[in-house]
């Protein structure tokens, strides 16, 4: 949904997102507001992880594509795809086509499969390092904002430990800040005023 009184233009924005139609909607519409579902939590990392090595933007118009190959991003689809399965989506023009990448994908939907079978709430378990409240930074420039933090490190440590891939610390924090939960459009953005900046 776009936020209220929303405008293309004539509005001051995080120097990230540039000009391009497509990423400043992402910005103004996605990036920084509080993400709390699951399965949407679980696509957002996956396809952070798609981004290493990569812009967001690459990632971005993919996305779509992504979608519909990998359902949705329902793990207890993913994590029972077969050979056939992976072969298909390592010949998909529509998507990066890296093999670590595709697979990760998979162990991470076994992952997320493991945690649900034990009682564990990924989306608590996400918020869990923000103890459930979206951080409000107050960053002036983007040669401000942190490639990684202390934070970022510990949710990628514990990400590991359960069977998680492509998780590094920097990929983290790109997650935490898609997700929103780290605010980080810089003090000018007219955007860092209107996202919650309390979650549970």
């Amino acid at each position: 949904m776009r936020p209220a009184g929303y405008c293309v233009i004539d509005r001051i924005r995080c120097k990230w997102c540039g000009s391009e139609p497509i990423y400043t909607e992402y910005h103004d519409v996605e990036w920084g507001f509080p993400v709390y579902d699951s399965r949407e939590l679980f696509e957002l990392l996956n396809l952070e992880g798609a981004q290493a090595g990569l812009s967001w933007i690459t990632v971005l118009k993919k996305r779509s594509r992504y979608q519909q190959v990998f359902d949705n991003f329902e793990p207890k689809k993913m994590a029972v795809y077969d050979e056939i399965k992976r072969t298909e989506l390592l010949s998909d023009a529509g998507i990066i086509r890296n093999k670590l990448k595709v697979n990760a994908f998979i162990e991470n939907a076994k992952a997320y499969l493991k945690m649900e079978a034990l009682g564990e709430d990924f989306s608590g378990f996400i918020w869990g390092f923000v103890d459930g409240e979206s951080l409000l930074n107050g960053y002036t420039s983007m040669a401000e904002l942190p490639a990684q933090t202390k934070l970022s490190g510990s949710m990628s440590e514990a990400l590991k430990e359960k069977g998680f891939r492509f998780v590094g610390p920097t990929i983290c924090y790109a997650f935490m800040q898609a997700a929103g939960l780290v605010n980080d459009h810089t003090i000018d953005c007219f955007r860092r005023t209107e996202v919650p900046s309390v979650g549970f």
